[in-house]
């Protein structure tokens, strides 16, 4: 049973089950936490507001969990809301749907009860689990509501780069792109060192890979040396008719606390420096705004490497900064925006650097730098279960009101194809990261990432079709040998 027919009947069977769904039972579910199954976690009733009887705490250890089951009587897909209280600080959960895919839940710092939208679960027909566990842990969950999930109207990307003199070179690849978004999803990996390890361990190797600046960033230099050769790394890729992705860990310009605890070749994070980006944007002739500046021309020297060699860039700088973790987002969202803005500028405007495809990596709508600086909208998940990670794409979705381009640039697993499909989570890239994800087998086991023969499942149930664990075998899913030519394309 080739994979192809498996996913056009399973699509079928979502589009029949959403239309009985929606004519027969428009109603919410409601679900509360006292009556689920508690495993380490206890009933409380000392914060109002509640509903029911009471509400679920004690998510403290790493096997805390709460265990809804939910029955079904076909194949339906839902929206799944949660009713929680964030007192202790914004926090996360991880919600396990049959005991398998794994999402990742933001519940934002609240003073009484709340709802987090945490994406949507494809339930099968009979009885369904859906788990919290504590990943960070302290909160409190009151309820889940199940509403039968919409369809989402067919896909309408812009077709301009926000770059008015974007070359001809970046244009073949967002064409392309554009052109493969909602039907088919690129393979990617971190570092072309461990492209390298799934070609020799998967025997098929990534279309996309992904390369880091980071030891380009001057305050590294300084201690290091110039010893970087990730452009050398991404012009290899490009020459074997791949797609380049470029990241920067940006080692602080300056201030870098350099301790036992804290060294040099940490600066990129919040706790490793004492440079305050708020401070050094609001006044553009302090020494701090100068060596900004210096650091963007260092990096525009190596971008030009990469123009000069053809290769159009999907270039995402300052990674997942609404997490506050590095220190380009630890002052808030607006001197965030600001250094996106003064990047943008400065490589796109002073350097006349136009073979970058700007992407956007964070998910909140305060962060969002806005629509005429950035192409491609991308978040950084880390869930282990192969999961279509919906929550995110959905919240990426409404940020740019389904005109943008949404990708995967950091996962922790590879997707399951089937799964993606089936949520309509429509990733056009996907890149897993290196040490310790693609090569270990608690995140990445081979025989998932890699089809393993044997008879073919029941193609009415999800479960036993992504027990066939297949990724880079999935027609689905395109890999370097599969995307030869697509500048012509």
């Amino acid at each position: 049973m080739s994979n192809r027919w498996f996913a056009g009947s399973l699509k079928a069977a979502l589009v029949f089950a959403a239309g009985i769904s929606t004519a027969v039972c428009q109603d919410a579910l409601k679900f509360e936490a006292e009556d689920a199954v508690l495993s380490g976690t206890v009933v409380d009733t000392t914060l109002a507001g509640y509903s029911g009887t009471g509400y679920v705490t004690g998510f403290e250890e790493a096997t805390d969990k709460l265990t809804f089951t939910v029955a079904s009587d076909s194949l339906k897909l839902y929206d799944i809301s949660i009713r929680y209280a964030g007192i202790y600080g914004e926090k996360r959960t991880s919600m396990i749907l049959n005991g398998g895919s794994t999402s990742e839940v933001y519940f934002a710092a609240s003073d009484t009860w709340a709802t987090a939208e945490g994406g949507q679960v494809l339930l099968e027909e009979g009885d369904n689990t859906i788990d919290f566990v504590t990943n960070w842990g302290w909160y409190l969950i009151d309820s889940i509501t199940l509403t039968p999930s919409a369809p989402r109207p067919p896909h309408d990307i812009n077709t301009s780069l926000v770059n008015p003199n974007a070359d001809a070179n970046a244009y073949k690849l967002y064409d392309y792109l554009i052109s493969i978004y909602g039907k088919n999803i690129l393979s990617g990996q971190q570092d072309l060192s461990h492209s390298n390890w799934i070609t020799e361990n998967i025997g098929k190797t990534p279309a996309v890979v992904s390369v880091d600046l980071m030891d380009y960033s001057p305050s590294r230099v300084e201690f290091q040396g110039d010893i970087a050769t990730t452009m050398e790394d991404a012009i290899t890729h490009h020459e074997r008719g791949g797609i380049v992705s470029v990241l920067w860990h940006w080692n602080a310009p300056t201030g870098l606390y350099n301790t036992e605890e804290q060294p040099w070749w940490s600066g990129f994070y919040t706790r490793a420096t004492d440079f305050n980006v708020a401070t050094a944007l609001a006044d553009t002739t302090n020494a701090n705004y100068t060596l900004i500046i210096r650091d963007i021309d260092a990096i525009a020297v190596q971008l030009k490497r990469l123009q000069d060699a053809g290769a159009p860039v999907l270039f995402r700088p300052l990674h997942e900064a609404e997490g506050g973790w590095f220190w380009w987002g630890a002052q808030g969202p607006e001197p965030a925006k600001k250094l996106w803005n003064l990047l943008y500028d400065r490589l796109t405007n002073h350097h006349g650097i136009n073979n970058l495809i700007w992407t956007w990596n964070s998910l909140a709508a305060d962060w969002y730098p806005g629509n005429s600086t950035v192409d491609i909208l991308s978040a950084d998940v880390y869930s282990q279960g192969h999961g279509p990670m919906s929550s995110e794409y959905n919240q990426l979705y409404e940020l740019g009101g389904g005109k943008k381009l949404i990708a995967a640039t950091e996962v922790g697993a590879a997707p399951l194809p089937d799964l993606l499909q089936a949520y309509g989570a429509d990733w056009v890239y996907f890149a897993v990261w290196g040490s310790g994800f693609i090569d270990n087998p608690e995140w990445n086991p081979v025989d998932v990432l890699k089809k393993v023969d044997g008879p073919a499942s029941d193609p009415k149930s999800l479960k036993t079709r992504a027990n066939e664990r297949q990724i880079y075998n999935d027609e689905y899913v395109l890999t370097l040998d599969e995307i030869q030519g697509w500048a012509g394309k």
